[in-house]
């Protein structure tokens, strides 16, 4: 089994947070969000992972500590790490596309700004399962249409119709990628754009045109990491599931604690620092961060952070910064929020 990771985009909704971190690197409850995806996925399958490809974008941003710490990723699963480039931000299908030799066998497709919940088998009559999750509003999503046998014969776009409320999260498995690769190859040569852009979906189509079998895997949970408001939300819910399944360290041995609390669920990285503050619950903080007379609940803080004299709510601060919430004397950067 193969697993394909197009990352190329610069996650322009997480912005501040992404102009320096590629935004699935920030960690969501002490993980990076796309280490989070692939090791879910590969506990989903239930099988021997052989080969992890990242599509990456421009090298200057998606740098050689990018690559060492997906080669990582994939070193872990027991896997090989291909990484391959998208030099153009040209779509969906073409940034599939630009890991073709890595595009034969099983392989599932997984778009690394999401994280999902969920234990279920492999159809084995399916020559494809789209991941879907019910949504309650699916006119504001990419629904499936099933047949009367549960099968996907359509995807339809933000329907203005009821279609179905079963909503695609961009996470695919393919019996043989190769197929795909044969029909997106097509797409390419034919120059069908939509939106300006090379889609997966017109490559699905093809496969559903030729009698492919198309069936839905859904999710117990998706969450999506989209902007700072959701990600927020997604790490704490992910803290909530890691503390019930209590099969990860979440709270450091090295943190230090001074007339401090802790309210769980939260993830408190190495060498932490809590002088008289209260934390929690559903905090992230990471290696290294000082936080002294403060209050911080349902936030996502991240390294070498220094925080002072702040009452935190739904928070989310990037890495090496410096808060004292009796500043009177500010620097303050493109794209940053105070509210």
């Amino acid at each position: 089994m193969k697993i394909i990771v197009p990352m190329a985009g610069r996650g322009s909704r997480l912005r501040p947070h992404s102009l320096t971190v590629p935004k699935p690197l920030i960690p969501v409850a002490g993980k990076p969000i796309v280490h989070r995806l692939v090791s879910d996925i590969a506990k989903v399958l239930k099988q021997p992972i052989e080969e992890v490809a990242f599509v990456l974008g421009d090298p200057a941003w998606f740098g050689d500590d990018v690559v060492q710490s997906l080669t990582e990723l994939a070193t872990s699963l027991g896997a090989k790490a291909s990484i391959y480039r998208q030099d153009k931000p040209l779509g969906t299908g073409h940034a599939i596309m630009c890991a073709k030799p890595s595009l034969s066998g099983p392989a599932v497709i997984a778009y690394a700004d999401t994280l999902i919940r969920a234990a279920f088998d492999l159809d084995p009559e399916a020559d494809s399962v789209i991941w879907t999750k019910e949504v309650e509003n699916p006119e504001a999503y990419g629904v499936v249409k099933l047949n009367k046998n549960e099968e996907i014969v359509e995807l339809v776009e933000k329907p203005k119709e009821f279609v179905s409320n079963q909503a695609v999260i961009g996470i695919y498995y393919f019996k043989d990628v190769a197929i795909l690769k044969d029909k997106l190859q097509e797409v390419l040569d034919e120059n069908v754009m939509n939106g300006g852009e090379y889609q997966i979906n017109d490559g699905i189509k093809r496969m559903m045109a030729e009698g492919k079998i198309f069936k839905t895997g859904t999710v117990d949970e998706w969450m999506d990491c989209g902007n700072k408001a959701i990600t927020v939300e997604t790490n704490g819910k992910m803290l909530g599931f890691l503390h019930a399944d209590a099969q990860e360290t979440l709270v450091d041995t090295s943190v230090t604690l001074e007339n401090s609390k802790i309210i769980e669920p939260c993830f408190i990285g190495k060498n932490v620092v809590l002088k008289n503050a209260t934390v929690g619950p559903n905090v992230s903080i990471g290696d290294g961060s000082v936080i002294e007379n403060s209050t911080i609940k349902n936030s996502l803080i991240q390294t070498e952070t220094s925080i002072k004299n702040a009452n935190l709510d739904n928070a989310m601060i990037g890495n090496h910064v410096k808060y004292n919430g009796n500043f009177t004397s500010i620097s303050i950067g493109d794209y940053s929020v105070l509210e």
